[in-house]
């Protein structure tokens, strides 16, 4: 049985779908990481795909493709990535397990790598890392 890092809602799987079409050209799919920044410490980070990494991981969902960056799979593993459009502002939302705090403005979080040991006593498959 595969596991997969992170799912995606049908409204994530939708946008990353829109973001390809609007690309043109050699578009792909997106990646999603992680990064330094921000008061809270860490920032996730969208970009567009047109050459996968081959040490991604890949996640399909509905047509959709999110490549994982190998530094960012500890802090994302068990994250569902959402995309929500409210008043003020649209983008992508991660319901992510292992952050444990955010900055007041929302833009960074404080992440915590996964707890192996923990996914595997609550009988996680098993999960390939790197």
């Amino acid at each position: 049985m595969a596991f997969a890092v992170m799912t995606l809602t049908n409204a994530a799987a939708d946008r990353v779908k829109a973001i390809v079409d609007n690309a043109g050209g050699d578009a792909k799919g997106i990646r999603v990481g992680v990064k330094k920044g921000g008061c809270a410490g860490m920032e996730y980070s969208v970009d567009l795909v047109t050459a996968p990494n081959e040490k991604d991981d890949l996640v399909e969902y509905a047509g959709a493709r999110v490549w994982i960056a190998p530094e960012a799979v500890l802090y994302l593993l068990g994250t569902q990535m959402d995309f929500e459009v409210t008043k003020l502002r649209s983008g992508f939302t991660f319901n992510n397990p292992n952050q444990t705090s955010a900055c007041g403005c929302g833009e960074s979080v404080e992440l915590k790598p996964a707890d192996l040991a923990a996914l595997a006593a609550a009988g996680a498959p098993t999960v390939r890392v790197g």
